[in-house]
């Protein structure tokens, strides 16, 4: 009895699965495009796998990921320089088609939220091209004077208004599509201002709150209230590049400066940012700097601070810790600066040094 019981609870299984197929396929079909190779990146959850494939004809390519548990893929084409973003349910076949050379035009159809975006785009298709044309333009400097090229920004300006104005209207009109979600991510997502996503998310329908845009909608939102101004600077201890422990709490009763830099971003430099006269011109019993760069290269950079007149004090990624205090001071761009007052609280967040020098000026007496 049990083995014909087995058996027939296996021959249920297996009818079960047949016909069912798992596999993400994306299809596409783009004319006008240049480059023949196409990548793919899925995402889910806190990982991304990435497939790359070459156009069969001029244009059409096929892309299979067999894992099952993927929320979106963003197929680049043109040498990375364009994309389009797709969302994903196991076993539906999704489909791109359009000019290649107007990403924000394609169609995707093969799901709900595809078929919904598609059809908004086919809605404001000339808002669209318009944004693309104008952002060309700027970009390729297709302009002939200061004149014009102010004109053309005053212009972008004015169609990405209506384009924000018309995703507000689908979003109030549309608070049960899941559709809604990804155009709040895609226009009103502010790393500094999250008033906007917090007001639009909260008038969403309960149901689709599971969708997983959500979520990272509303850690984004944390995260920057985290270091908004007035919010209590976040705590932390790491290492400098001396070997010696930095917390918060070494800098109470004063002043200090957060600056976050890289050695291959052009305006980090501490001379662009004042950091050097700042230095200078304040004691550290009122004021102190700690620098934090995307720099692996500990003995590198002791070597160039052992010609510098300033003692920095300085921490680099070379475990980690630049990556972890740019995750927890939100950092999105650099550089970026933070003044903490004597209590800990944060003033001042930037990238221009004029302002930095401007703030202290006005608080501390040197």
């Amino acid at each position: 009895m049990i083995k014909k019981l087995i058996y027939f609870v296996g021959i249920l299984l297996f009818l079960s699965s047949c016909g069912r197929n798992d596999t993400y396929q994306i299809e596409g079909k783009l004319i006008n495009l240049e480059d023949q190779t196409i990548y793919a990146v899925f995402e889910g959850g806190d990982y991304k796998v990435v497939d790359t494939v070459t156009c069969e004809k001029p244009g059409v390519f096929v892309i299979e990921q067999a894992q099952n548990d993927f929320n979106c893929v963003t197929v680049f084409f043109e040498n990375k320089t364009r994309w389009i973003t797709a969302y994903l349910k196991p076993g539906e076949k999704v489909t791109i088609s359009g000019d290649a050379q107007y990403p924000l035009l394609l169609q995707v159809k093969g799901g709900r939220i595809n078929d919904k975006l598609s059809a908004m785009r086919r809605g404001i298709a000339p808002l669209l091209k318009e944004f693309t044309d104008l952002n060309r333009i700027l970009n390729e400097k297709k302009y002939n004077s200061a004149i014009e090229e102010a004109d053309v920004a005053s212009r972008l300006a004015n169609v990405n208004l209506q384009l924000s104005e018309h995703a507000m209207e689908y979003i109030k009109e549309n608070p049960d599509e899941e559709a809604s979600i990804v155009l709040i991510q895609l226009f009103f997502n502010d790393a500094e201002d999250t008033r906007k996503t917090d007001e639009l998310l909260a008038l969403l329908d309960p149901k689709i709150k599971s969708f997983y845009l959500v979520r990272e909608l509303e850690q984004a939102s944390a995260r920057a209230k985290r270091t908004a101004i007035g919010a209590e600077a976040p705590g932390f201890t790491v290492k400098n590049i001396y070997g010696n422990s930095v917390s918060l709490d070494s800098f109470s009763q004063k002043y200090v400066l957060l600056a976050f830099t890289a050695p291959w971003c052009d305006m980090c430099q501490t001379e662009d940012l004042y950091l050097d006269k700042v230095a200078t011109e304040y004691p550290k019993e009122k004021l102190d700097i700690l620098l934090i760069s995307l720099d692996d290269n500990q003995k590198g950079v002791r070597d160039v601070l052992k010609k510098d007149s300033i003692d920095w004090n300085l921490v680099t990624d070379s475990a980690g810790q630049a990556t972890m205090l740019i995750d927890l001071y939100n950092v999105n761009a650099l550089p970026r600066c933070f003044l903490i007052d004597e209590e800990g609280k944060i003033l001042l967040k930037t990238d221009n040094g004029a302002e930095i020098k401007q703030t202290l000026e006005n608080l501390i007496e040197r």
